[in-house]
């Protein structure tokens, strides 16, 4: 018996254009010295598999969805990575051949390192309402005169726009004095560091930006939002300024909502509306308040702003505010600090609901980072 074990070493999360490393283990799990055991062949492949909800996603011709048939009978020779799997390959690498006619004696192993670049132009991965990106690292291996078995490891990709052509982030050469005695130095940075030099500077705090919220009767609050554009991770700090608001406002939240629309000539119906997914909410009592903060933290796990033939992926802050239709009187304040001093509300209160939309963007933060937390694991193991 020959078990084939992977893993990848850096974790499971990947940005489109960084290089996947899998290290491969075959070992002989034979407790008899003289049993000796084969395989004909083994290779690797990267594949992107794209489901859709048949009820919401209509695809064209030229993408109807291939269900790949499992043999079950006779011995298949052929690698097929996508075999069993449901949906459309939207992304297939160069099979990469490991071996041919390995022998492994009881108890001997031997491992294979196994590298490919992931194309930047590929969609990231993405689990919502009606459609489904996933990634996988499948390798196959087959014994003589036996079908072939696969072992599939599953891994996040985060897509950051801009990274096709690297040069142009890449450092001009300085005009500096030059030493004849030492040797000099090229410094080249990987994609990841070009990568992280892009995010630190599309999701850097810049001025912040202020708005007023009203209604048709007057002027609720001011929000104030320190930047639109955030990293997976981080959180969402804005404050609102009610002081010199005429409309007495008796509560707010603020929730975190991603929207997911489908692509006009992938629509199911042509009315169909955008499918809204709520993350992280956040609700508040502001009677009589004169300033509050909002701090919604971004789940790490989610999927930043993305768009495709199918699917377009957008972020935004979904704002309710609970309005009073008549003032609302506050006690006097006690002039004496020692003093105190009660105030109670009244019993019922006729209140106004108002719904506001803000869009921000959403990128992708380091993928070592988020591998810490991803719900993914990063290996696998099968017998053959």
């Amino acid at each position: 018996m020959i078990e084939v074990s992977a893993c990848l070493p850096r974790g499971s999360v990947y940005l489109a254009g960084e290089t996947v490393k899998s290290q491969i283990t075959f070992s002989n799990t034979s407790q008899n010295p003289s049993d000796t055991d084969s395989l004909a062949w083994s290779s690797v492949q990267i594949i992107c598999q794209c489901s859709v909800s048949e009820s919401r996603v209509h695809l064209p011709k030229s993408q109807q969805l291939s269900t790949e048939e499992v043999s079950t009978t006779g011995c298949d020779t052929s690698f097929v990575p996508n075999k069993g799997e449901r949906g459309l390959t939207v992304l297939s690498t160069k099979p990469r051949i490991l071996f041919c006619d390995l022998k492994l004696s009881a108890g001997e192993s031997k491992s294979f390192i196994y590298e490919d670049v992931i194309p930047v132009d590929s969609p990231p991965s993405y689990k919502g309402q009606a459609v489904k990106y996933s990634y996988k690292v499948t390798i196959g291996a087959q014994k003589f005169n036996q079908p072939t078995k696969l072992i599939r490891m599953p891994f996040r990709v985060m897509v950051l726009h801009g990274l096709n052509d690297i040069s142009v982030y890449t450092e001009g050469e300085e005009v500096s004095p030059s030493n004849p005695f030492l040797k000099p130095q090229q410094s080249e940075n990987s994609l990841l560091d070009i990568a992280m030099q892009v995010l630190s500077t599309v999701t850097a705090r810049k001025a912040p930006h202020s708005y007023n919220i009203t209604n048709a009767k007057g002027k609720v609050a001011k929000f104030i939002l320190f930047k639109q554009a955030y990293k997976l991770g981080e959180d969402i700090v804005g404050v609102f300024n009610f002081t010199d608001g005429t409309i007495p406002c008796v509560q707010y939240s603020v929730t975190l909502q991603s929207e997911e629309q489908i692509s006009e000539e992938c629509r199911k119906k042509p009315g169909q509306g955008t499918a809204v997914t709520s993350y992280v909410k956040h609700q508040e009592m502001c009677l009589h308040t004169a300033k509050t903060h909002i701090n919604i933290p971004i789940p790490l796990t989610a999927t930043p702003c993305f768009i495709t033939d199918i699917v377009c992926l957008r972020w935004r802050l979904h704002f309710e505010f609970v309005t009073s239709s008549d003032p609302i009187s506050e006690s006097e304040r006690p002039t004496n600090m020692d003093d105190a001093a009660s105030w109670r509300g009244p019993a019922t209160i006729n209140v106004e609901t108002m719904v506001w939309d803000l869009p921000i963007k959403i990128y992708p933060t380091s993928p070592i980072h988020a591998s810490c937390v991803t719900m993914l694991k990063s290996g696998s193991c099968v017998q053959i």
